[in-house]
């Protein structure tokens, strides 16, 4: 039986070949077990990010350092399963990718879900899809937000209730499945019909690169029907 693991990264900013991680959970919905460590980065923790996630060098001094804590997490997701995490693909895989990498240990090739990219994908009718925002939104008590473990067990309640009765692999087949793009999915312009957006946005989409991302083809797609002299394909 496949089962769902919900993680969470706490880091000392955003740029995961600079940054690091200075905290991990995670929670296994099926055994109801929590996983959750300080990691000492060996670095300072910046201010502006002990200011979002209230941790700070001195919790972590005595921390583990990372390679020792990813022995833990890996012994936590032993089996078939999916990590699942807000902003995934974006952020928490590339951190873990990161520090594997750094610490010369095999990252195992685990499946995924990024939440986010669900919310965005099946709650259109909601204007942010930020974990904050779906917690009120689905009527979730308030938790320590930012913190590892708290935003963990929050995300596997947002998400449990989004999926409803789906199946593992009801959940794996529609965010694989391609995407139908009518309007523009982000962005200040989001909503927009694609023929209606101004030519001048297309035209910086189109050479701003962020049409080449894996997550946007269909987007880029869609562009180049109606904007054929600005996007090709």
């Amino acid at each position: 039986m496949t089962r769902l693991i919900f993680y969470d990264t706490e880091t000392t900013g955003v740029r995961p070949d600079k940054d690091r991680i200075i905290e991990i959970a995670a929670f296994d919905a099926t055994l109801n077990k929590t996983f959750c460590s300080f990691v000492n980065p060996q670095v300072s923790i910046p201010a502006e990010a002990s200011a979002i996630c209230n941790i700070t060098d001195d919790m972590v001094a005595n921390a583990p350092l990372f390679k020792d804590v990813a022995e833990q997490f890996l012994e936590f997701c032993q089996g078939d399963v999916i990590l699942v995490a807000h902003n995934n693909d974006a952020f928490d895989k590339i951190f873990l990718k990161e520090e594997f990498k750094r610490s010369s240990l095999i990252l195992p090739e685990f499946r995924y879900i990024d939440s986010l990219k669900w919310a965005r994908k099946y709650r259109k009718d909601l204007p942010r899809h930020g974990l904050q925002y779906l917690r009120e939104a689905y009527g979730i008590s308030a938790n320590q937000a930012h913190r590892a473990l708290d935003d963990v067990m929050v995300l596997a309640q947002i998400f449990l209730a989004m999926i409803d009765d789906l199946s593992v692999n009801d959940i794996m087949e529609r965010l694989a499945a391609p995407q139908d793009v009518s309007s523009m999915p982000f962005g200040k312009h989001r909503g927009t019909p694609i023929e209606r957006l101004p030519k001048s946005y297309v035209e910086w989409l189109a050479s701003s690169g962020a049409l080449e991302k894996p997550d946007n083809l269909n987007l880029k797609k869609a562009l180049s029907i109606h904007f054929e002299e600005l996007v090709h394909l």
